[in-house]
C-alpha cells in the first residue's frame, strides 16, 4: 500500500471536483487486469490477504482464459503529494477496467460513455496492435482525455524507447509524455495516478436539477434482484426514494445505494458524476435496460439522457437444448445473460432436426463460445449450436424481399434475382515480413484491398474490405497460425455487396436436414458439400440399409456418400451345396433391405450433430 492511500474505505466526499472518472482501453493481453490490480493494492482498498490475480475478473471462465470479459468499474481514494504546510486532498478515483477482444467492444463503448479520461495501454514488448487502435479511436469519438502508457516495462524483451516514439506518432505529442510503468512489479503507477488526477477533467453537472442518471450495465443476483450500474449526470439519488426509469416509466424503491470499493459499499447517496450501483429488489430482468435513464419519480427530469446505440449483431447461431424440457430454462437463461451482456439478441427458432430452441445474434465468434459456455456452466444446460452464419438480403425474380439468417429461411422453389451479403473493413497489424502471407489469405477469402500503412519501421497495417461470413469461421485461427502469432485483427462493418451466394442442403435418404444446411459462395458449394457428406459418413452409423448422403444446390446433386448396409450372415447355415442356393438367400436378404428402406428412417444421433457442426471428428473416431 502507498502511503498516500486513503486510510478509510469509505466512499469519498461527492465533491464533483474530487472526482476522476477513467477506464483502461487496451488491446488483448496487454496487462489491463494485472494494472488494475496493482492499482487496487497501491490505494489500499485491497488488502494483502484479500488480493489475488485478476482481482476484478469475477467469472470463472474469464481466470481460467486469462481473458476479460466483462467490464467492473471500483471506486479507489487516492491523494495527491500536498504542499508544505497544506493538507492532503483525497480524491474518488472511479476505474473502469474494459475487455480488450474485439467481440467485446460494446463493453468497451459503454465503458468510455461513462468517463472523462482513458488510459491507453500498450505491451512495451509488442507495441501497438488492432484493437489498441479501434479502442483509441472509440475514446477519441467520446471527446476522452488520453493518458498514453506502455506497460510490462519490466520484461526482458521491453523496448520502450522505441514503443514510445510510436505511440506519440500515433497520438501526437512527445514520447516523453508516455508513462513507463509496470504491472506486475508496480513501477510507475503511483505517478500514472497522479497523472490521472492532473490531466482527466472532473466531471460536469448541474447539482441542483432533477436527478439523471445513466445505467451502464447491470447484473442479477439470486438474492438481491438486478443490480443496477449507473453513472449520475445531473441531481441526487438518496435512498429509499422512489425513482422511476424513463423509457418503461416503471417506479420502484431505491433499497440500497452504494459505491463498488471493489466489493459494494453502501452510501448516503450518490451525486454529480459518481459511479455506483442501485438495487430495488426487482426480480423482473427486463425492467433494467442497459442505456436507459434512472430519474426521480416526484421531480422526474423531462429528457432522457441519449442511450447507447444497439450493437448490430455480426454472427448467428441457432442454440437449442439437447434435453427439449430444458426450453424454458434456456429462455430464462438468455433472460438472465441479456442483462450483463446487452450485445446478445435472441427469438425463439424451430427446427425438424433439433426442436424448439433460439436464433442468437452474436458479435463475433468468441462471443458466442463464450454465452453458450456460460449458459452450459452457469445455469447447467447441454446445449446444441448450429454453424455460425451472418445476415444475407435475398431478393426473387418475382420482387419478394426476404431476410435470411438462418440457411432454412432461404427461398426455395424461386428464382433468385440477387443475393446480398454483409462486407466488413478489416485491419490487420503484422510485422512487414507476413504482408505477403496475409494479402494471400485474404485474396482466397474474397478480399479485396483497401490500403496499406507503415507504422513504425516494422510494422504495416493492411485493410482489407472482406465478406463478413469468410472471416466469422476460421479466418482468425488460419491468420494467427500463419503470421506465427504475431498479425491482429479489428473489423467492422462496412455496408452490403452483391454476390454470387447459393444454398447447399444436404440429404439423408432424399430428406433434407435444415441443421446442416449452408449459404455459401458458388465456388465453395462443392467443397462444402464433400467436406459435410465426408464427415457425416463417418459419424452416422451403419442402418440396416444403404443410406445415401448428398448434397445438393436446388435439384443438383453435387455431392455424394453412401453408408454401406449392415448385412446378416444368413449363409452361416449354408454349408456345402450348391451355389445356387447361396445366390438365393442373399436375393431374399437383398429384397427385404429393399422394402426396409422404402419405410426406414435414418436417425442421426446427437454427438454426430455436435461433431459434425462443431468439426470434431477425427476425436470421436479416436474415442471409438
Amino acid at each position: 500500500m502507498s502511503p498516500r492511500a486513503a486510510t478509510s474505505l469509505a466512499p469519498a466526499a461527492t465533491d464533483p471536483t474530487l472526482i476522476r472518472n477513467f477506464c483502461i482501453i487496451a488491446h488483448i493481453d496487454h496487462g489491463k487486469s494485472t494494472l488494475a490490480d496493482r492499482m487496487l493494492g497501491i490505494t489500499g482498498i485491497v488488502s494483502d490477504r484479500q488480493a489475488r490475480e485478476q482481482y476484478l475478473d469475477r467469472m470463472d471462465i474469464e481466470r481460467e482464459r486469462g481473458i476479460t470479459i466483462k467490464s467492473q468499474a471500483v471506486r479507489m481514494p487516492w491523494a495527491l503529494s500536498p504542499a508544505e504546510g497544506e493538507k492532503p486532498v483525497t480524491y474518488a478515483l472511479n476505474m473502469i477496467d474494459t475487455p480488450g477482444h474485439v467481440d467485446f467492444t460494446y463493453e468497451v463503448s459503454r465503458s468510455l460513455a461513462a468517463c472523462e479520461g482513458a488510459i491507453l495501454l500498450v505491451d512495451a514488448a509488442q507495441g501497438i496492435e488492432a484493437q489498441t487502435l479501434a479502442n483509441l479511436y472509440l475514446a477519441l469519438e467520446n471527446d476522452l482525455t488520453i493518458i498514453p502508457v506502455l506497460n510490462k516495462i519490466d520484461l526482458p524483451a521491453a523496448d520502450p524507447e522505441k514503443y514510445a516514439r510510436e505511440l506519440a506518432s500515433l497520438i501526437g505529442g512527445s514520447p516523453d509524455d508516455v508513462l513507463r510503468v509496470s504491472g506486475k512489479t508496480g513501477q510507475g503507477v503511483d505517478e500514472l495516478l497522479d497523472r490521472v488526477v492532473d490531466l482527466i477533467p472532473p466531471p460536469t453537472g448541474d447539482a441542483s436539477a432533477p436527478a439523471r442518471a445513466m445505467i451502464f450495465d447491470s447484473v442479477y443476483d439470486a438474492y438481491r434482484g438486478v443490480i443496477t450500474y449507473v453513472r449520475m449526470v445531473d441531481g441526487h439519488l438518496s435512498p429509499r426514494e422512489r425513482i422511476q426509469m424513463m423509457s418503461t416509466r416503471a417506479t420502484h424503491e431505491l433499497l440500497e445505494i452504494g459505491v463498488s470499493s471493489p466489493e459494494p459499499v453502501p452510501s448516503k447517496g450518490l451525486g454529480v458524476g459518481e459511479v455506483g450501483y442501485l438495487i430495488t429488489g426487482v426480480k423482473d430482468v427486463r425492467l433494467s435496460k442497459v442505456g436507459d435513464t434512472i430519474t426521480n419519480a416526484q421531480k422526474p427530469a423531462t429528457q432522457a439522457l441519449p442511450g447507447y446505440t444497439d450493437p448490430k449483431p455480426m454472427v448467428f447461431s441457432g442454440l437449442y437444448p439437447i434435453d427439449g424440457s430444458d426450453y424454458p430454462v434456456l429462455r430464462e437463461a438468455l433472460d438472465k445473460l441479456k442483462l450483463s451482456d446487452a450485445s446478445l439478441n435472441y427469438e425463439p427458432e424451430t427446427s425438424v432436426a433439433l426442436g424448439f430452441g433460439f436464433r442468437c445474434g452474436f458479435l463475433g465468434l468468441l462471443h458466442l463460445e463464450i454465452i453458450t459456455e456460460r449458459l452450459e456452466r452457469e445455469f447447467g444446460i447441454d446445449l446444441i449450436s448450429t454453424a455460425p452464419s451472418v445476415t444475407y438480403e435475398v431478393v426473387t425474380e418475382d420482387g419478394k424481399e426476404y431476410t435470411v439468417t438462418n440457411p432454412s429461411e432461404f427461398p426455395t422453389g424461386a428464382k433468385i434475382a440477387s443475393v446480398t451479403e454483409p462486407m466488413v473493413a478489416a485491419g490487420i497489424l503484422a510485422p512487414k515480413d507476413y504482408v505477403g502471407t496475409i494479402m494471400e489469405l485474404c485474396q482466397s477469402r474474397r478480399g479485396a484491398l483497401i490500403g496499406m500503412e507503415f507504422l513504425g519501421e516494422d510494422r504495416v497495417e493492411i485493410k482489407y474490405s472482406i465478406p463478413l461470413g469468410e472471416i466469422v469461421f476460421d479466418f482468425f485461427d488460419h491468420l494467427k497460425s500463419k503470421t506465427a502469432g504475431y498479425a491482429s485483427l479489428d473489423y467492422e462493418p462496412s455496408g452490403d455487396q452483391e454476390a454470387d451466394l447459393v444454398k447447399v442442403d444436404i440429404l439423408l435418404q432424399g430428406e433434407a436436414v435444415d441443421a446442416f444446411s449452408a449459404i455459401v459462395h458458388r465456388e465453395k458449394a462443392y467443397a462444402y458439400g464433400v467436406l459435410m457428406t465426408e464427415r457425416l459418413k463417418k459419424l452416422i452409423p451403419r442402418q440396416q440399409f444403404e443410406v445415401p448422403i448428398q448434397a445438393a444446390i436446388g435439384a443438383r446433386i453435387i455431392a455424394r456418400e453412401s453408408i454401406s448396409a449392415m448385412r446378416k450372415d444368413v449363409l452361416a447355415k449354408c454349408y456345402g451345396g450348391d451355389i445356387t442356393r447361396k445366390r438365393k438367400l442373399l436375393e431374399k436378404q437383398k429384397e427385404g433391405k429393399k422394402r426396409m428402406k422404402m419405410v426406414g428412417r435414418v436417425e442421426v444421433p446427437q454427438e454426430a450433430f455436435i461433431a459434425a457442426l462443431s468439426g470434431d471428428v477425427e476425436s470421436k473416431k479416436d474415442k471409438k
